[in-house]
């Protein structure tokens, strides 16, 4: 039999109600803060994830699904959200808008690594982008969309941890200073973090072996090699994320993974333990329109697990809210009554209602147990009687009561009995 690939799952019908609800509440709290949807390709010119999240980062050396076609592009799978989106921010000439640009996404993304729980080769994100402001304001209110969201959906006990990383003015010093401490242990560096030594050696401060963890704890902190602007920039969100009630503590081994990060960067964590608990991470990258092609232009997002939203809701038990849109089963006794069945089914389906009609060659009792099944609300009832009386019968499921109905005043009947609502 065949089975669906490793690292991807089917979201089955009883799952749908979690995924309708965090998207529902995606789409809620981000147009609450003004925010556009966007939606880009699933895949791109693999050449704009080499240029934007780096060549040399972990996602583009092993986690890309990368391909030739037939036409012999070499495309990438999305594996993230934000290059594409700065993509589509130079391409259709959005740098015209009215600044800033806040755009949002729910999407799927793609990544060859190893399945665990939390990490899958596709899952999806909710993420925003804010293009065109560099102020740290914007940086806390990115940061508060995030908190504001998990906290639509009930999730509690989580984590902001914050960092920042400085700039192209003050970042290489701090490299310098974290390649010479590095040096001095470089005897019981682990593979990874000998290679990123010399080629990425801020994702030394994310390695999880072991043996590297001493390492880290005595590294130098990246905040106290700020540039003056960074330093004010870094003071400046800090104040704002005091004054909008968001607790945060500062995680000085807090560095992200893509090449295109700048000053703030940030996560939320639940309060599990494990190495792919991050619900959040995101964080500003001034410099990558540019490396994409465009003017200087600042920038910052984050990118949410929806698959680990989830995940942490059925951890603390939060169930998402029952929707019960209306659902008719127009049940049937003969074959007149079978026909008349059809064309009621049609009409309610036509005013909004979704209806089916009931098995044929079943009697009542089988096709009101039917009705139940598929999670039916209501039942229409139609079999000689009725139709010698121009009438049919209404059943309401989860009360058990029924009455007669006029054909014509069947839709307004069921609107007023719950309508298509939660």
């Amino acid at each position: 039999m065949f089975q669906a690939p490793r690292g991807t799952a089917d979201i089955l019908p009883e799952e749908q109600g979690y995924w309708r609800f965090c998207r529902s509440k995606a789409r809620e709290t981000a147009t609450s803060f003004g925010y556009r949807r966007i939606d880009t390709p699933l895949f791109e010119d693999a050449r704009l994830f080499v240029r934007g999240v780096g060549e040399l980062t972990d996602i583009v050396e092993k986690e890309t699904y990368t391909f030739e076609d037939r036409g012999g592009d070499l495309l990438t799978l999305r594996p993230e959200g934000t290059a594409p989106v700065c993509r589509a921010y130079l391409e259709h000439g959005m740098s015209n808008l009215p600044q800033p640009v806040r755009l949002y996404y729910v999407c799927p993304a793609f990544r060859y690594e190893r399945p665990q729980s939390g990490r899958s080769r596709q899952h999806h994100q909710f993420g925003i982008e804010v293009l065109g402001d560099g102020d740290a304001i914007i940086d806390a209110e990115v940061i508060e969309v995030a908190w504001r969201f998990l906290g639509s959906v009930g999730l509690s006990d989580l984590e902001l941890s914050i960092n920042s990383i400085g700039d192209g003015e003050c970042r290489p010093q701090y490299i310098r200073t974290l390649q010479d401490h590095y040096r001095q242990h470089s005897g019981i560096l682990c593979h990874d973090c000998t290679r990123r030594l010399e080629h990425n050696p801020l994702r030394l401060l994310d390695c999880k072996v072991d043996s590297c963890q001493p390492v880290i704890g005595g590294a130098p902190h990246s905040v106290d090699y700020l540039c003056d602007a960074c330093d004010a920039h870094w003071s400046s969100l800090r104040g704002h994320l005091f004054a909008l009630g968001l607790p945060y503590a500062v995680n000085h081994r807090l560095v992200r993974g893509f090449d295109y990060y700048t000053r703030t960067v940030f996560e939320v964590t639940p309060p599990v333990e494990g190495s792919q608990t991050t619900i959040v991470g995101g964080g500003r990258y001034d410099g990558l329109i540019e490396e994409l092609g465009g003017k200087p232009t600042p920038g910052i997002g984050f990118g949410m697990g929806i698959d680990r939203v989830i995940l942490n809701l059925k951890r603390q038990e939060v169930a998402p809210p029952e929707y019960r849109d209306t659902k008719v089963l127009v049940a049937h006794l003969g074959e007149a009554a079978k026909a008349e069945a059809v064309k009621l089914a049609s009409k309610l389906r036509q005013a909004g209602t979704a209806a089916l009609v009931g098995p044929a060659e079943r009697g009542l009792r089988s096709q009101l147990r039917y009705a139940s099944a598929i999670d039916a609300t209501h039942a229409v009832i139609i079999g000689d009687d009725e139709l010698a009386k121009g009438v049919v019968v209404l059943r309401d499921l989860s009360k058990s009561a029924q009455h007669e109905v006029d054909p014509d005043r069947l839709v307004q009947e069921l609107q007023s009995a719950g309508g298509n609502g939660c």
